[in-house]
């Protein structure tokens, strides 16, 4: 194993995983609205979702894509749909009440996991560790190692925007505060589909 290039993947992955993306940015507002308990499957499908998606892009799924390239730009659309859609939704968050918590709730974990496929950002650090990583050891020990970082990176980084969009709960306590702190998060979100769009 390159030891070098693996120093240089985890640093990368800390990165990517901690800069501010759609994942985090939904975490935050999640552990504000709802606290970091109930969202703890929002947490493990993000983290699972992806280490998977690492995986499977990684033993060959991305062959499908270079292959077909309209399946990029399919999933790229329909991610920056449903981000807006995300955006809305979050926008007009206010306070869980506990008459909502069966009827509203922070993303479940299938819906995290599944989101992976269509996060811009996503595709991005898929592609970056698949190809500019490749040589951190003999296929396919390289893409374990590269599952292995991004699922332990990104499980710290979840908990610590999930932490900090609940730490955020006794500093904004009114619910007005809560809908103006989740407006601001819902317009970063649509702000982080700038490269989307960039790259059409």
């Amino acid at each position: 194993m390159s030891q070098s290039l693996f120093y240089a993947f985890v640093v990368f992955a800390v990165v990517m995983f901690f800069t501010p993306g759609p994942n985090n940015i939904m975490l935050l507002s999640s552990g504000l609205t709802y606290g970091f308990r109930r969202t703890i499957p929002h947490i493990a499908g993000i983290t699972i979702g992806f280490a998977f998606m690492v995986a499977a892009v990684g033993l060959g799924l991305g062959t499908v894509f270079l292959a077909y390239p309209i399946l990029q730009t399919i999933l790229k659309y329909a991610g920056a749909a449903y981000l807006v859609y995300l955006a809305a939704v979050i926008a007009m968050s206010g306070p869980a009440k506990s008459g909502e918590d069966k009827e509203k709730g922070p993303m479940t974990f299938w819906g995290a996991a599944m989101f992976q496929w269509i996060n811009a950002k996503g595709w991005v650090i898929v592609i970056g560790t698949i190809t500019a990583y490749a040589a951190i050891a003999q296929f396919p020990l390289n893409i374990a190692i590269q599952t292995v970082i991004s699922l332990l990176v990104g499980t710290v980084s979840t908990v610590v925007w999930a932490l900090f969009g609940t730490a955020l709960r006794p500093v904004l306590t009114s619910e007005r505060l809560i809908r103006g702190f989740n407006i601001l998060m819902a317009l970063l979100l649509l702000a982080s589909l700038y490269p989307v769009f960039m790259d059409a």
